[in-house]
């Protein structure tokens, strides 16, 4: 079977390969105590098998758009999953915790190339409001994914023990690998073939960051995602060290702020069709920041133990705005630019993914008996998301994305 544009099959692979980050993180996320209690470690470090992941997501993104320019998609994406497949098997097999946090170093170094190049691949085929819709409806599948994959890892963890959760990973991984090179073709265009010297990478890293709109749309990514990783990286001590939830409670609590995050996908969908790129950010900006504002005021008049609603609803809430904003904020910086989408998609991942690595190590350090921190975080990176769209709109509507 070969994969075409314009198809389910082609449209749910692409999705799938973008869940490989939230399936390494979320499948254990129940586990993180229980690997603290196991490892005699503090929840900083184990926090760290976080944060670990998401610093060598970020940094391979770096080298997988500029090599995809120059190599092809395809291949590259092989190797990338087997990688994926061999780390996570590492992970499964951890004897310390110090072991853990370098595979996962090791796991986010393949999982990357999977997000990388499905953007880029999303990109190669498809341009402005038709690419957006493509990378929500691709989000709404990998929404999927923490919608299950807290509960999956639960009930493994229950079972088989934390360890499970990475061995099970490691074989998706293998098949993905399989699959990809039996059935995807090649999307580089030959005319857009790039060369890869490290003058010519670091030269169009600089023509991106000198492009405004560009940096707009980093604006926005950066601030939508620094507040969910926050929430990921926290969520699990949060509600089963504070609120007292069990391993399955936590997984079936999850979905709440999953859900929203879905459904922010699936109507940015619609919008993009209709209103246009602009128009959903706009939106979505005005859902982070009233969810950041709304967890900060409940969990500062709330009491411990008061309800986990108090966390979860605010939660959803931003994840909705989450979803608004991501997919349209990716296809507007990667739309300008067809002849490197590959490096357009690995500078907007790595600046992402760096900017959420360090708020989310910032937020779990200052993580005490409430959570504090993880509100203050969403507050001000939704405020932050919606001033950012007040004060470009002239400059966006001068470089507007046409459909």
């Amino acid at each position: 079977m070969r994969l075409k544009p314009d198809t389910v099959a082609m449209t749910a692979t692409l999705g799938l390969l973008t869940s490989l980050g939230p399936l390494s993180t979320d499948m254990y996320l129940p586990s993180l105590p229980h690997i603290a209690a196991a490892f005699d470690s503090t929840v900083a470090k184990t926090q760290l098998t976080l944060s670990a992941f998401l610093v060598g997501f970020a940094l391979s993104q770096i080298v997988y758009g500029p090599v995809s320019d120059r190599l092809g998609r395809r291949p590259v994406l092989v190797v990338s999953l087997v990688l994926f497949a061999l780390a996570s098997a590492v992970c499964a097999f951890s004897g310390r915790i110090e072991t853990l946090i370098a595979a996962r170093f090791l796991q986010a170094l393949g999982a990357a190339g999977g997000v990388v190049i499905a953007r880029t691949i999303v990109r190669d085929l498809y341009a402005a409001n038709r690419a957006a819709q493509e990378l929500a409806l691709m989000g709404a599948i990998m929404g999927i994914v923490p919608l299950l994959a807290p509960g999956l890892g639960a009930v493994l963890h229950d079972l088989l023990g934390w360890r499970s959760n990475f061995a099970v990973i490691a074989l998706m991984g293998l098949a993905g690998a399989f699959w990809i090179r039996a059935s995807l073709p090649e999307t580089l265009k030959a005319e857009y073939v790039r060369p890869a010297t490290a003058r010519s990478i670091a030269r169009d890293f600089a023509a991106l960051l000198s492009h405004p709109v560009y940096r707009v749309y980093l604006a926005f990514a950066c601030c939508g995602y620094g507040g969910l990783f926050s929430f990921l990286s926290t969520s699990s001590f949060i509600l089963q060290n504070i609120y007292g939830l069990s391993a399955l409670q936590f997984g079936l609590a999850f979905a709440c702020p999953v859900l929203g995050y879905m459904s922010g996908t699936l109507l940015g969908r619609r919008m993009t069709g209709r209103a246009g790129i602009d128009a959903t950010i706009g939106a979505g900006t005005v859902m982070l920041a009233a969810g950041g504002v709304l967890c900060l005021l409940l969990t500062e008049t709330a009491a411990v133990g008061s309800g986990i609603w108090r966390v979860l609803l605010p939660a959803a809430i931003y994840f909705h705005g989450v979803g608004l904003v991501l997919p349209q904020s990716m296809a507007g910086a990667l739309t300008p630019f067809p002849d490197r989408a590959g490096t357009a998609s690995s500078l907007l991942g790595f600046v992402q993914m760096s900017f959420a690595a360090v708020v989310g190590i910032v937020v779990a350090a200052n993580l005490g008996a409430s959570a504090r921190s993880l509100a203050i975080a969403m507050a001000v990176l939704g405020s932050g998301a919606l001033a950012v769209h007040l004060l470009t709109r002239k400059l966006r509507q001068r470089s507007s994305v046409s459909a």
